[in-house]
């Protein structure tokens, strides 16, 4: 069972990075330091979109209207945290 825990733990450590990466990168977009007409920087934002647009889809339908703001990535976030910390202190239930 502590290989399941582990893996587990994984799976929330990779997404909370393509969150953050995700976030930093349409920063990094909306900013103009990243040109989506560059190969390269188009294919790793489709691809970004479509790992995390699955996470966020569901947020979104409850969340309000903020204009152009989106909170989602901010509740996804702090969704996986949250999911690590039951993780953590439900522990025992994997090792024992």
């Amino acid at each position: 069972m502590q290989s399941l825990f582990q893996i587990l733990m994984l799976l929330l450590d990779v997404a909370w990075f393509l969150i953050i990466v995700h976030v930093i990168m349409s920063w990094l977009i909306n900013f103009q330091v990243l040109n989506l007409h560059q190969q390269f920087v188009a294919q790793m934002w489709y691809g970004l979109n479509r790992l995390v647009e699955p996470m966020y889809a569901p947020i979104r339908r409850f969340l309000p209207n903020m204009g152009g703001l989106d909170l989602a990535p901010l509740v996804a976030l702090i969704a996986v945290y949250s999911l690590r910390i039951i993780l953590q202190n439900n522990a025992g239930f994997f090792f024992g």
